[in-house]
């Protein structure tokens, strides 16, 4: 085992990594607050600014499956759409059967040039979430319940203000709500044949709400709509875990544009629309696995410097006294000062190491901590941080 393989595995390293991402984070946020007085003043300004301060968290977990885990990620289209990206505003739907499907999808926004300005249609509980949720209430994330009635004018007022949205963006929908398994699978499929639609085999019945109101918001601002179907090689199942001890994973994309007039305005055609699209979704992954490979060109992009770069500047700002207090610590000789060093590594070991909550199912998923109230905010014209009166009906 080399030295680098062999640091990859030991906790000492998955703490500190995890020390700059949770400390830089907070940094980060902070500095977002203040920029909260640019709203009323520039509102551009602020989106610019924010768009660089997002991008300078969420590109340290790509550094981590491109750089620490050096995952490779393949793409299968067509030239033309590759051409097209990061040069448009486009709604992305993906797949969501794997814990890292979103790291892959945000290591395409960075190849391309639009991690800090992505987007995604997030659960509410998550805006609660530190780090994670105030990195994306600074960036306009539209956040939902899940209970249409309750979430439709703050779904469609937050979407209507990203019309004027100064940086190229990719709108992500995961359609099918929450992450594939066995279970849901079985329900999702009894709801399927109550509604007479055809079975799936490896996605769950999209929701089409969410879909539906997105597409209908942002046109005149959206180009297309980006179907990506992903897996990995091998039937791997990655985890964030397997990337943070620097396993490597092969993943595959398969990306199809859909100019976004080929999606019909009728709302009841346009879920007709999303349903016959994972039929298509469902068949290509039924290609995969029997074929190992994706329709369609096989395009590499290349992976950049500014990940990596962008962590070890962070690494290098917040490791410097840490270590220079450790150093001092063992040269000063003080057996009570040691004793307190070697404790808190201790408490270390037995606390949870990982980077933070479980993202895989930013979009609508997360936690189930319930959300509390909270005051209207004077710096979001319209984003109401009080939950409104609970009803018992959902959308689907």
């Amino acid at each position: 085992m080399g030295l680098l393989a062999f640091l990859k595995t030991q906790f000492v390293v998955h703490l500190l990594i995890g020390f700059v991402f949770v400390v830089s984070g907070l940094v980060i946020n902070a500095i977002q607050l203040c920029t909260l007085v640019l709203w009323p003043l520039n509102k551009q300004l602020y989106r610019r600014l924010n768009c660089r301060l997002a991008y300078s968290l969420w590109s340290q977990l790509v550094m981590l499956l491109e750089w620490w885990s050096c995952t490779e990620c393949t793409l299968f289209t067509d030239e033309a759409t590759v051409g097209r990206f990061g040069r448009e505003h486009v709604v992305i739907i993906l797949n969501h059967n794997f814990e890292i499907d979103f790291l892959c999808g945000w290591t395409m926004c960075e190849r391309f040039g639009v991690l800090g300005s992505s987007k995604v249609l997030a659960k509410r509980e998550l805006l609660y979430v530190p780090l994670i949720g105030w990195t994306w209430y600074f960036l306009e994330i539209v956040f939902c319940k899940r209970k249409w009635e309750e979430d439709r004018d703050t779904v469609v007022e937050g979407l209507k203000r990203l019309a004027d949205y100064p940086e190229y963006m990719w709108f992500l929908l995961y359609c099918e709500g929450t992450r594939f398994t066995e279970k849901k699978h079985r329900v999702s499929m009894e709801v399927a044949a109550s509604k007479g639609l055809p079975p799936l085999k490896y996605h769950l019945l999209p929701r089409t709400k969410g879909f539906t109101t997105a597409v209908q918001c942002l046109r005149g601002t959206v180009a297309a709509v980006y179907d990506v179907t992903l897996n990995f090689r091998g039937n791997k199942n990655p985890s964030l875990l397997g990337i943070l001890y620097g396993k490597k994973y092969e993943a595959d994309m398969c990306v199809r544009r859909f100019p976004l007039e080929e999606i019909p305005l009728d709302e009841k055609e346009a879920a007709q629309w999303l349903h016959k699209l994972y039929q298509e979704k469902d068949a290509l992954q039924e290609m995969y696995h029997q074929k190992g490979v994706f329709p369609g060109q096989q395009f590499k992009p290349a992976r950049r410097p500014w990940t990596l770069l962008n962590f070890l500047a962070w690494a290098t700002v917040l490791l410097s006294p840490l270590f220079s207090f450790a150093l001092g610590v063992f040269a000063s000789g003080s057996p009570l000062l040691i004793l307190t060093f070697l404790g808190f590594v201790g408490a270390g070991r037995t606390g949870n190491a990982g980077l933070g909550p479980e993202v895989g199912g930013l979009p609508c998923a997360g936690g189930s901590t319930q959300a509390q109230s909270r005051p209207r905010s004077p710096w979001r014209p319209g984003f109401n941080l009080s939950p409104p009166a609970s009803k018992s009906s959902s959308g689907h």
